[in-house]
């Protein structure tokens, strides 16, 4: 019979707690971007979408990443505000899924994390027509060059298209790998995001 001598979370957790306990750990052991997060969400033809973003925030309402509302992601959850998001921590044997509706965080929420962010980070987000096409390298340079300029003598404001998103999850799943391939799933679930949870296990 395989054997692991990891403790294993309880289904007594709070799913919130036990994510950040997860995520401090990931902090302390993964070596790269322990808050990257693969966000999925679906076109209009139903065909899904996936990239890795980064979770700038996360608490008893949700999870929060920022994007451009008219990328690719963008434009698919102005037509479908629903997502789904994995954490993976290869180091740790660890990952967390969550899906769930969505909703845009308040202005002042997206004000106070874009003021945070690098000077060039905020020009870049000026700049950048996300995932739309681009002629060359040398486009898009020209458009840092000119945001750069435009923004010489002052702040640099946050663009009316970019802000973030809180993803409610209505589903959380705690995996841990264990010998041979019989993982431990445990799934948090409530039929809305002000629901009471309800707990248990997969079989993996």
């Amino acid at each position: 019979m395989p054997t692991d001598d990891r403790a294993l979370p309880s289904p007594d957790s709070d799913p919130f707690e036990l994510f950040g306990t997860w995520l401090t750990d990931a902090e302390a052991g993964e070596p790269n971007d322990p808050n990257a997060v693969a966000i999925a969400t679906a076109g209009p033809d139903g065909l899904p979408d996936v990239r890795m973003v980064l979770l700038k925030g996360y608490d008893t309402d949700g999870f929060v990443f920022y994007t451009n509302t008219q990328s690719q992601k963008g434009t698919e959850l102005a037509a479908n505000m629903q997502a789904a998001g994995v954490l993976h921590w290869k180091s740790l044997r660890r990952q967390v899924r969550f899906r769930g509706p969505v909703e845009r965080v308040t202005d002042t929420e997206a004000d106070a994390y874009f003021a945070s962010r690098p000077r060039d980070s905020r020009i870049g987000a000026w700049a950048s027509r996300q995932s739309r096409p681009l002629s060359g390298r040398a486009e898009l340079e020209e458009a840092v060059a000119r945001e750069r300029a435009r923004f010489a003598a002052g702040e640099v404001p946050r663009p009316p298209h970019w802000t973030g998103y809180r993803v409610r999850p209505v589903y959380l799943e705690f995996w841990t790998d264990r010998p041979f391939r019989l993982h431990d799933r445990l799934v948090f679930t409530r039929d809305k995001p002000e629901g009471d949870w309800d707990r248990g296990r997969l079989y993996p």
